[in-house]
């Protein structure tokens, strides 16, 4: 069983990457819709701008028709200096610097006009203009995973436009309002379905600012859905009809900005997991949890079966306390009782010398109050000690009591230190 058990896991794996991704797909293929809103002229998903740009030549005929990627004031296709010239930018953020936004509104005070619509407007330029938008309800705009179908809903005011007329659309919304404006410098264009403000004019020198915060308004779903190419095209009557110039700006549309994360590009691996099939499952993402569940139960399985016994080790014997105390049975069973003592003397000094680092050289009172300060033990105890290794130097002989008593104070030492 054990040679077999790795081709039986195998063939498991195997048959569940194989029924996973069969029952994923059950024949019924349908023709999934690209809803990434990307905002960019020549793309002809439902939320590029490819008829909005497009169209640009029909509203405007004597002008010239361009794009642009540099930021403002480095232009190729527009003249700082020059009059006559509109610049229409479509993105999901506009978010210029002091130094952007002051060459935006030297270049409309020259009598041009600027056209922005964007969902949201960084704190800075909205300071600038004098005005504020509503963020409360605004998730990140670059969010892959909104799939919100809201309806937007638009409007025109009157005047400058005829009749007010509500331009709307089954698909997303993702727009703003102006949460405060200066009334007394602006003038009011458009509005949302709740009646807010979402289109303003700003004039600034010869020429004008639009600040317009519905982009999806300009994305091929919304122009192409029943009649709303009619507000395309009042929106953008609001320009100078008499142009010469007219620029597309992709620059902030590309712009990388200091509070958004770019997202690393993804390699295959993460897009083999996020692949989906017909019904919107992931069966390689299921299928590699699969396989990691049946490999952990393969290693748990393996493990239990080869774990052995692992036998007690006994504490190594202390053969060197064992050798101490033959030598010294030794030496008692002789009667050599004050050789004997010479030797638990010599072991006493060896002692004080390595743990209390004191000289044993003079046994004087220094040394015992010098002991008896560091090792904590009774200085009549420690005298005691030193006058019998003092003794042993004149006495002739030991006798077994002297022995005795001599181990005893010894022993009292050392528990006691």
């Amino acid at each position: 069983m054990k040679k077999y058990l790795p081709h039986i896991i195998t063939v498991l794996i195997t048959g569940a990457l194989v029924a996973l991704f069969l029952t994923g797909n059950n024949g019924t293929k349908k023709n999934k819709i690209d809803d990434r809103v990307t905002l960019r002229k020549q793309d002809k998903i439902p939320y590029g701008t490819y008829v909005a740009y497009r169209g640009l030549e029909h509203l405007f005929p004597k002008a010239s028709i361009s794009t642009n990627k540099l930021e403002p004031g480095y232009w190729d296709s527009l003249s700082n200096y020059d009059s006559g010239q509109a610049l229409i930018i479509v993105t999901g953020k506009f978010s210029p610097d002091e130094i952007e936004m002051k060459k935006l509104i030297s270049f409309i005070e020259n009598g041009n006009d600027v056209f922005v619509s964007a969902r949201t407007i960084s704190y800075s330029a909205g300071d600038m203009m004098g005005c504020s938008i509503n963020t409360s309800d605004i998730s990140s705009y670059y969010e892959e995973t909104i799939k919100v179908e809201d309806s937007l809903n638009v409007s025109l005011v009157t005047p400058p436009f005829g009749k007010k007329t509500s331009y709307v659309y089954p698909g997303k919304k993702l727009d703003a309002s102006f949460r405060e404006f200066d009334e007394a410098t602006t003038e009011l264009l458009g509005e949302d379905e709740m009646g807010r403000a979402n289109f303003i004019r700003l004039r600034a020198g010869k020429g004008n600012l639009f600040i317009h915060l519905a982009p999806l308004a300009f994305t091929n779903y919304f122009l192409l859905h029943k009649d709303n190419i009619g507000y395309y095209e009042k929106a953008m009557s609001v320009i100078n009809p008499e142009v010469t110039k007219v620029v597309w700006d992709e620059y902030y549309l590309n712009k990388k900005f200091l509070d958004e994360r770019e997202e690393p590009k993804k390699g295959w691996f993460s897009v083999l997991m996020g692949t989906e099939n017909d019904n919107g499952k992931k069966p390689f993402r299921a299928a590699f949890w699969l396989l990691i569940l049946l490999l952990l139960l393969y290693v748990l399985l393996e493990m239990r079966r080869k774990q052995r016994y692992i036998p007690v080790i006994k504490k190594p014997r202390n053969d060197s306390l064992d050798f101490v105390k033959t030598i010294g049975r030794l030496y008692f069973d002789k009667g050599d009782h004050k050789n004997l003592c010479r030797k638990m003397s010599a072991y006493f000094l060896e002692h004080v010398r390595n743990k209390y680092k004191l000289s044993t050289g003079t046994l004087d009172d220094n040394f015992v109050k010098n002991l008896q300060f560091k090792s904590g033990a009774e200085e009549q105890e420690i005298r005691g000690i030193v006058y019998f290794i003092k003794y042993l130097d004149d006495a002739p002989e030991i006798g077994h009591e002297q022995l005795s008593d001599f181990h005893k104070q010894l022993e009292s030492f050392y528990k006691k230190a």
